[in-house]
Parts: structure tokens; C-alpha cells; sequence
């Protein structure tokens, strides 16, 4: 059976959906490949982790690779996945700003309780 837009939108959405593995999509860019050795350097964490990691990315179709000698290199696929990231950051600070806010006329209604 052929599988819809909205599944096929959830397997990319699972795949972003590890803090590990948005920090690799930091890491790399459509430009200049990366091999796994410099993201573990980037990154602070253990070769095995990143390339499971890298993996799955890749399974989702975010990141392309492709041999040279024994160094696999890794880049993104498509460079609107960072234009989607940048969506979400938009969201987080706009949430965070309207809860700031409301904290601040809360406050603000609990001061002129106090005169």
C-alpha cells in the first residue's frame, strides 16, 4: 500500500526529533561535506553515537553521503531544513515573549494589589 503525504511527513518528523541529531543538521550544510570524524570533534560526543545518528538522517532523506577512500562524507540534502529550524525558533521566541508578558501583567496586577 502507498504511503501518504502526512506519514511520509512523520518519518522526516521523527527523524529531527532527537536534540543529537539537530545538532548535526547545525553542523552540516548542502556546501561542504563533513566526514564523521569532524562532527564527533564538533559535537563532543562518542563515533558510534553520531553515525547511528547520521543514519537515521540520512534513512529520512535529510542528509545525502558518499565514500571517499575510508572517510564517509555527509552533507544536507536540502538547505530548507535550516529554513524550517529558523520556523520553529520563530515559534519558541514568540511563545516565550507572549508568556513574558503575561508573567509581567500578572506581576504587575499583584503590585498594585500590595499599595
Amino acid at each position: 500500500m502507498p504511503k501518504d503525504i502526512y506519514h511520509l511527513r512523520t518519518q522526516v518528523a521523527k527523524a529531527l526529533a532527537n536534540p543529537l541529531r539537530l545538532k548535526i543538521i547545525d553542523q552540516l550544510d548542502t556546501e561542504q561535506e563533513k566526514c564523521v570524524c569532524e562532527l564527533v570533534d564538533a559535537l563532543g560526543c562518542d563515533q558510534p553515537s553520531v553515525s547511528k545518528h547520521l543514519a537515521v538522517l540520512r534513512s529520512a532523506g535529510l542528509v545525502t553521503s558518499r565514500q571517499e577512500g575510508t572517510k564517509i562524507l555527509y552533507r544536507l540534502r536540502a538547505h530548507c531544513i535550516k529554513d524550517f529550524l529558523r520556523c520553529i525558533d520563530r515559534v519558541i521566541r514568540q511563545d516565550f515573549q507572549e508568556k513574558a508578558e503575561e508573567i509581567g501583567r500578572l506581576t504587575a496586577s499583584l503590585n498594585l494589589g500590595e499599595k
